[in-house]
């Protein structure tokens, strides 16, 4: 007897259907899966047949193969579990199940890992699997009890969850109320309760850095900061999260997506089963290329695609190896990450703010006001060529950030609050919103050339600015395009229309390497 029961797999960062056919067949007794499963898949007849055992039924006597259908997709992850044993125990032919009960599971897609007891687990990608069942019409979703947190935010599906195998049975068999049905959760009510652990009104003095983070805050434009080392650098940082705009639903589903495909969703405690507040992701300066852009032998996202709708900080970024910087240059561009191996090719969404903090030579203290640098012109060029230009022209601002005075340490004065810089960026990034409608374009940072012609004409006193700046800069064409996107970004944060001279100018001084540094 065949049987077929659909159940769910992951391509990238969606999901697809996979129909798990079993067929039972008279002969010497064997389990054999097939449809291009991973080890982890294999190991599923251990885990499945422990599991109908010890949940009080018999594993039928005879030959079972398993077929994971569409056949050429890789399969990967113990998802199929519970579709396998569902499978085996309606094909058997020991009356588990009733001819109309059966017709229950043709509208029910299966998810889960079993335990050798029967027990569910959590999976990871419950949330793609999920939105790709309601694009395809699926009815019902069995999933884990573990992943309730996080189906809680997909509609038009009745999600139902449950902990063992036995429920699973009693439930197909016509006990309804043994499988509760998961609650849609209010996305509004969880950005209520977001906390941030840094606060700009806590960072004394540094009023330049402090400003060049509220532009690349409201444009998401990238930032390099250059300093010796305790000048706060790290601090500011971790301060952007706390001044971007809130995240949208759409924004936070992506996000959650791809984190639990990664299957870090809700590592942190929160057990909000969403990503609500903008992630903020801090690789150490060890990690390697396949750490920062994905891959690996199941192709998973990095931390580029970690950091997807927020932060990516590179702490110490003279530190990483060169060939781990040069893999950011095409994702800085087209927001996008290609991961090709040899058994798939996987796209995955990068559109995140680079942060990045340095020290301007070995020691940390050329150009500092309070230490003196013993390192030798040399060693000092040696230290910056570790940063291609190529790389630099990708990162819209380059702030020196120095020493703080003990008079900024000791004084009493509170800062501006993040809270307070917050609402000019959310204002900012609105009059985005409203130049970009129609678009997949959301900030200045991310505008197209044609857009930079259309939204970024100056006059012919910033066009002398911008002439003077290239020439005594030697800026390429993209440091030139970058330019007139932080000055637009600084013109939106002051309500004005036109880019005037000031903007250019502003934006020019944000380019310290161009002007302090040889690279």
């Amino acid at each position: 007897m065949i049987q077929k029961i659909k159940s769910f797999g992951i391509d990238g960062v969606d999901g697809y259907v996979v129909d798990v056919e079993i067929d039972i067949a008279k002969g010497l007794p064997s389990f054999t899966l097939v449809g291009l499963p991973d080890t982890s898949i294999k190991e599923s007849r251990e885990r499945v047949t422990s599991a109908i055992k010890n949940t009080g039924f018999k594993v039928p006597v005879g030959k079972i193969i398993v077929n994971l259908a569409p056949a050429d997709m890789r399969k990967e992850g113990p998802i199929y579990d519970l579709a396998i044993a569902i499978g085996i125990l309606s094909a058997s032919g020991d009356d588990v199940f009733s001819k109309k009960t059966l017709d229950k599971t043709k509208g029910t897609a299966f998810i889960g890992e079993l335990g050798l007891d029967g027990t569910l687990r959590r999976v990871n990608g419950i949330l793609p699997m999920l939105l790709s069942a309601v694009k395809c019409g699926i009815k019902r979703v069995i999933i884990p009890h573990g992943n309730v947190d996080e189906a809680s935010f997909v509609e038009g599906i009745d999600v139902f969850h449950a902990k063992t195998l036995g429920d699973v049975i009693r439930w197909v068999n016509g006990e309804e109320k043994i499988l509760e049905q998961v609650a849609v959760n209010s996305f509004d009510s969880i950005k209520k309760n977001i906390t941030f652990s840094e606060d700009l009104k806590f960072i004394r003095g540094q009023y330049m850095a402090k400003r060049a983070l509220e532009i690349a805050a409201a444009g998401g434009h990238n930032i390099l900061f250059i300093g010796p080392p305790g000048s706060g650098k790290t601090m500011l940082a971790k301060c952007l999260p706390g001044i971007m705009p809130d995240m949208t639903i759409d924004e936070s589903i992506e996000s959650t997506k791809i984190h639990s495909i990664a299957g870090i969703l809700n590592t942190d405690g929160s057990n909000l089963g969403i990503v609500a507040s903008r992630p903020f992701r801090s690789p150490h300066h060890t990690a390697s290329r396949v750490a920062l852009v994905g891959g690996g032998s199941h192709a998973g996202p990095g931390e580029i695609s970690l950091a997807h709708n927020g932060v990516l900080f590179l702490d110490e970024l003279a530190e990483y190896s060169r060939a781990c910087l040069e893999v950011l240059r095409q994702p800085l561009e087209d927001n996008r990450i290609t991961i090709a191996r040899a058994h798939a090719t996987v796209d995955y969404p990068a559109s995140f703010t680079l942060v990045a903090s340095m020290n301007p030579c070995p020691c940390g203290h050329f150009g500092s006001r309070t230490s003196k640098c013993v390192c030798s012109s040399t060693a000092r060029q040696r230290y910056l060529q570790k940063l291609s230009g190529p790389l630099l022209d990708r990162i819209d601002m380059h702030i020196d950030v120095n020493n703080v005075t003990y008079d900024d340490l000791a004084s009493k004065a509170t800062g501006e609050p993040s809270s307070d810089v917050k609402t000019r960026v959310s204002k900012a990034r609105d009059v985005q919103t409203l130049r970009f409608r129609g678009t997949d374009i959301f900030s200045n940072a991310k505008m197209t050339t044609q857009q930079v012609k259309t939204f970024c004409e100056i006059d012919e006193s910033c066009e002398s600015a911008l002439r003077m700046a290239f020439e005594r800069l030697n800026l390429s064409a993209r440091a030139y395009t970058r330019i007139l996107k932080v000055a637009r970004t600084i013109a939106d944060l002051a309500g004005s229309e036109t880019i005037t001279q000031d903007h250019i100018n502003e934006a020019i001084g944000y380019r310290s390497l161009d002007r302090k540094y040889e690279i």
